[in-house]
């Protein structure tokens, strides 16, 4: 039986010249949910139209640059022979990390250029993010990697996967965690946390803190079981490193920010109803200001 199995094809389908494979067109899906998912709050929280569409036109190519670039610097030894491969993305190898620092540099610029609150839309973002990485997850799964150390059939078995997800586990003569599933899993929940957490009205910031700290947790636990994965110094696992560095972070910066009186203001501030009506049925005025507290009538 195990001499049978043979891997899913990683191409979806080819129109012509052009090669579709499972890895961009499930990143892409991922994407675009997110995106629908993002801008359907954006609407509700008031931005100006099209923000997160305009936002995302410099934002994804800049995280697949510096997701590739984050990988290729850990794995320079892969590329050092043949460096044109540093172009084969649909091959695998975005790190998610560099994805996330490039993105996140690339919605401060954007936010400051256009004059609003990067906090604001950093908070209305992280639900999205969680639905792009949870199935972009998937693209790995078709391309045979992140996963993890070796296990027997009947574990995977035992955790009640279909087929064609166990028969995709075996890799090199070996099964393996479906690590990739895991952290997927994780990632889904995470998206249910933060839409409760939008009902508890945090403070502005403490959404998108939330998220790096929910996914750092869960990717510090997985990469532990992970056999793939990038090296820094030679020994520590990359991704731990950051999560550890990003938990730490994540907590300091909303004691920080609530000392400071940085985080005053709350999610659901200058939400539909009160920015457009004061919350008293009366419009009221003031781009971008608290109106929840004021109430201040359109002169």
């Amino acid at each position: 039986m195990i001499a049978t199995i043979q891997p899913l094809d990683p191409v979806a389908f080819e129109l012509g010249p052009l090669t579709v494979y499972w890895y961009g067109l499930l990143i892409g899906l991922g994407a675009f949910l997110g995106y629908l998912l993002v801008n359907h709050e954006a609407k509700k929280r008031g931005l100006p139209k099209d923000t997160f569409a305009d936002l995302l036109l410099y934002a994804i190519p800049a995280a697949i640059i510096g997701a590739r670039l984050y990988y290729v610097i850990f794995r320079w030894e892969h590329f050092a022979d043949n460096p044109m491969r540093v172009f084969a993305i649909w091959e695998g190898g975005l790190a998610i990390h560099g994805g996330l620092i490039a993105a996140i540099i690339t919605a401060i610029i954007f936010t400051r250029k256009r004059g609003l609150s990067f906090w604001k839309v950093a908070d209305i973002a992280a639900p999205g993010i969680l639905v792009g990485q949870a199935i972009g997850r998937w693209g790995n799964f078709m391309n045979q990697e992140v996963y993890g150390g070796e296990v027997s059939r009947s574990f995977l078995e035992s955790l009640m996967l279909p087929e064609f997800i166990i028969n995709q586990m075996y890799i090199n003569g070996a099964y393996h965690h479906p690590t990739f599933l895991y952290e997927s899993l994780w990632n889904v929940l995470g998206i249910i946390v933060l839409l409760l957490l939008r009902r508890v009205n945090l403070r502005r910031g403490e959404m998108f803190i939330t998220y790096a700290i929910w996914y750092s947790v869960g990717r510090f636990i997985i990469e532990g079981i992970r056999t793939d994965y990038l090296l820094i110094f030679g020994f520590l696992k990359t991704a731990q490193v950051v999560s550890i560095l990003t938990i730490i972070g994540g907590i300091i910066l909303i004691i920080y920010r609530r000392k400071t009186g940085l985080a005053d203001k709350r999610y659901l501030d200058d939400d539909e109803p009160s920015a457009k009506t004061g919350g008293n049925g009366k419009k009221a005025s003031g781009k971008g200001k608290n109106t929840t507290a004021g109430k201040k009538k359109r002169k």
